[in-house]
């Protein structure tokens, strides 16, 4: 009789409720499950010590933004920016002081920008030696009475507060022993590796961003998960950039155009920015047009940027006079980025070998009066400009200055590619005699 109510029970139960009714309550069940887990990751995510791959909980310091506002002050105290008020300096001073207590970095800067000295800096330092102590006290204490997670929070304590208020050389020592503990996850690892990369960005130490941020690229092919993946590609773009890998960094950056979540790093505004200055030297014009210039990303920015849409609209509208002047206007937008300036120059003669190069590329042979107008330039400004590209080889073109054209001479594709192979034949077949040589003696 027992099994007899077993067995007929859940038909029972079937015939009383609507089977409809029924998954809803089970669908009702699983959202508060889901819910209860939800909780208890966020509770996790948000202890203070944890690296995180969410931008919202990523480590506070060293502020990017404030990088950029330095950046914008050492460019104005050479003249390359207009002058900036006043206050804007003393905000940056006293959040240097304030904010971050951070006296090597106000030593760095005091000379350039002209900053009193300050007698409170002796007395800060000392009070972050005493801070360090208390640190290692807490990991000590952690090792010895708890699990690896309390040693990883206190070594992350500790170096997040190097980062703030420390130098360069004592953060990046600490991010080391972050990475250094045994039994560290590869999530945890590529979070430590990108802040320790924030560090050495924001202290303009390329070498040792790079080296970084490749030893997290390598984790992240390896084990990575996918927010990680995608975040390690802002990075890596942005260290390309610094490192004038524009075509790769372009790559990086259209790709991470409808993931970024690195707000940590730059704004979504300046992503877009660089987004759109390293595709217009190399991306098609029809993937420009679908990417760029249609993309409802960039779209939603346009009246935030409109220096660089003005010049991206212009070159794809063949309009080159607006072309030439609104590269007049991207050109302090590079002086006033930190990640853009280094390369100011190379990116102003590369926009101008782009644009005569497309106005070339659709005539056989044109007047100088009649390009030079096109552009909104003198004769004399474009035949200086138009010889120096020319003899450097980047436009393949030769001007008749008796007749006063341009006659373009594009080359045949087959025909280079012809006599790269003989050349490269004829070189395999010398060294290969050489071997010959050798082998006999």
């Amino acid at each position: 009789s027992f099994y007899w109510v077993a067995l007929t029970l859940p038909v029972y139960f079937f015939q009383s409720i609507n089977l409809l009714d029924f998954f809803v309550i089970m669908n009702e069940a699983e959202m508060k499950i889901d819910s209860i887990t939800e909780t208890k990751d966020d509770s996790q995510k948000k202890k203070a010590g944890q690296p995180s791959a969410s931008s919202e909980s990523a480590a506070k310091y060293p502020k990017m933004d404030l990088a950029q506002r330095i950046h914008k002050l050492q460019m104005t105290s050479k003249g390359k920016l207009d002058d900036l008020k006043k206050t804007k300096s003393e905000d940056v001073r006293r959040e240097i002081l304030d904010e971050l207590e951070n006296p090597s970095l106000y030593r760095a800067l005091s000379i350039p920008f002209g900053w009193d000295s300050v007698e409170s800096l002796t007395e800060m330092e000392n009070k972050h030696k005493e801070a360090m102590k208390v640190f290692e006290e807490k990991v000590k204490e952690a090792k010895e009475n708890a699990g690896d997670m309390e040693v990883l929070d206190a070594r992350l304590e500790a170096a997040r507060f190097a980062a703030k208020s420390l130098s360069k050389e004592v953060a990046l020592d600490m991010y080391e022993k972050v990475l250094d503990l045994p039994k560290l996850s590869t999530g945890k690892k590529i979070d430590a590796l990108m802040e320790c990369a924030r560090v050495a960005s924001f202290h303009n130490d390329l070498k040792k961003n790079t080296e970084l941020i490749e030893r997290a690229s390598k984790l992240a092919q390896d084990g990575g998960d996918w927010d990680r993946r995608n975040r390690i590609k802002v990075y890596s773009a942005l260290s390309k950039l610094l490192s004038r890998d524009i075509k790769e960094a372009s790559s990086l950056l259209v790709d991470g155009i409808a993931t970024f979540s690195c707000n940590e790093l730059c704004s979504y505004t300046d992503f877009l920015v660089y987004t759109v200055i390293s595709s217009i030297l190399h991306l098609p014009r029809p993937e420009l047009k679908t990417k760029i210039i249609d993309g409802p990303e960039i779209l939603s920015v346009n009246k935030e940027i409109p220096q660089v849409i003005s010049l991206v609209n212009a070159l794809h509208n063949c309009d080159y006079e607006a072309y030439l002047h609104a590269m007049v206007e991207v050109h302090d937008v590079l002086i006033a980025d930190r990640f853009l300036e280094p390369h100011s120059g190379y990116f102003m003669r590369e926009l101008h070998v782009l644009g005569y190069k497309q106005f070339l590329d659709s005539y056989k042979s044109v007047t100088l009066d009649s390009m030079a107008s096109s552009f909104g330039v003198s004769i004399s400004f474009l035949d200086n400009q138009l010889s120096r590209f020319i003899a450097a080889g980047r436009l393949t073109a030769k001007i008749d200055k008796y007749g006063g054209v341009v006659e373009t001479n594009r080359p045949d594709l087959k025909n280079a590619q012809y006599r790269d192979m003989i050349q490269k034949g004829d070189l395999l077949l010398n060294r290969i005699q050489k071997l010959a040589r050798v082998v006999d003696i």
